[in-house]
């Protein structure tokens, strides 16, 4: 059995032609699963009954149904999706003026470990197989059109490379849901190996750097895999990655209060920043997570400062207001929530 959802739309004639069915028959399987929607391989009514049967026992749509949700004042809505062997991942449609957001998760939990995340709380179950990254953007385009994806959920995309290139390329493909390269960004938090292999692919993804810390001493407590590769060693690979793609990396700076909110640590992370040479910065004050009771949000006056140093120092920044704040807003919350419920934690 191969998953529908993790078939990119050139491989469905040879797969057919394979299995002695008639190729032609790929873009009335295309239709069906990108243009109709389909949640199960009956309702594809415009092939054959036999057909149908043997697509669903070859080519089955993977299960994924919605087991909680979670909403914000603001709109934002998160869902913990649920797969056929129990386990779960978070996916959050987050809405706005002129686009529509789904955040998608690549890993059931994180095995990266980074201090304010919950995701990593419950430590890595298991990746995430390209049909299932594919379920999370299906269920959600279901409740609405899709504008934007950031792979900014639970896990790390650099560790789950290829379902999640094959997932990503499939949600892009012109006749598959045909999403734009540019409305889709990957986020990872330093797995340096992973931006060779993203520049290699020659397409427009979008990349952005949970950096979080602008010296190795601090950064390596928040975040483990600066244990692995360094600043030095990062920072060489954004570079190198902005050069042979011509793109702009983004690098997310979470604030939080008294741990990497100083004036000295706002000019380190501007110096750092401007040997990228396209780079841009994302400040994001802290939302609380419940397994960190010492983490706080700064006050507005913190941001403003973070903002007006950098925009100093000539590095493009924007200041990210968080959302869904009461819609379990950190990533891996709700998950995490619902586990300790269940009493699994």
């Amino acid at each position: 059995m191969i998953p529908a959802w993790s078939i990119l739309p050139e491989e469905w004639k040879p797969l057919l032609a394979e299995r002695g069915l008639r190729p032609f028959r790929a873009d009335q399987i295309l239709q069906a699963l990108y243009r109709d929607w389909i949640e199960t391989w009956d309702a594809a009514t415009t092939l054959p009954l036999e057909l149908r049967a043997r697509l669903a026992e070859e080519f089955p749509l993977t299960r994924a149904d919605v087991r909680a949700v979670s909403q914000g004042v603001d709109g934002t809505e998160k869902l913990l999706v649920g797969f056929a062997d129990g386990e779960a991942v978070e996916t959050v449609l987050i809405p706005a003026k002129d686009r529509f957001t789904q955040c998608i998760s690549t890993q059931v939990g994180c095995a990266m470990g980074c201090a304010f995340c919950a995701s990593g709380a419950c430590g890595l179950v298991r990746s995430l197989g390209a049909d299932e990254i594919v379920a999370q953007y299906m269920l959600a385009r279901r409740r609405g059109t899709i504008t934007n994806i950031v792979v900014m959920g639970m896990g790390e995309p650099f560790m789950n490379y290829d379902a999640t290139m094959r997932a990503l390329k499939v949600i892009n493909a012109g006749k598959g849901p045909n999403l734009g390269a540019r409305h889709i960004t990957l986020s990872t938090c330093g797995v340096v190996p992973g931006f060779a292999r993203l520049a290699s692919e020659g397409i427009q993804f979008e990349l952005s750097v949970s950096l979080h810390a602008p010296t190795d001493e601090l950064r390596s407590k928040l975040m483990p895999v600066n244990r692995r590769w360094p600043l030095d060693e990062l920072v060489e690979a954004c570079a190198a990655y902005t050069r042979a793609t011509k793109r702009i990396i983004t690098f997310e700076y979470t604030v939080i209060d008294g741990v990497n909110d100083s004036r000295a640590m706002a000019e380190a992370l501007a110096a750092l920043v401007r040997r990228v040479p396209m780079a841009k910065v994302n400040l994001i004050p802290l939302s609380p997570v419940s397994h960190r009771p010492d983490f706080r949000t700064p006050p507005e006056k913190t941001m403003l400062m973070f903002l007006d140093v950098l925009m100093k120092n000539r590095v493009q920044t924007m200041l990210r207001r968080s959302r869904g704040k009461d819609a379990d807003a950190a990533c891996g919350q709700l998950r995490l929530r619902r586990s300790r419920e269940n009493g699994a934690m």
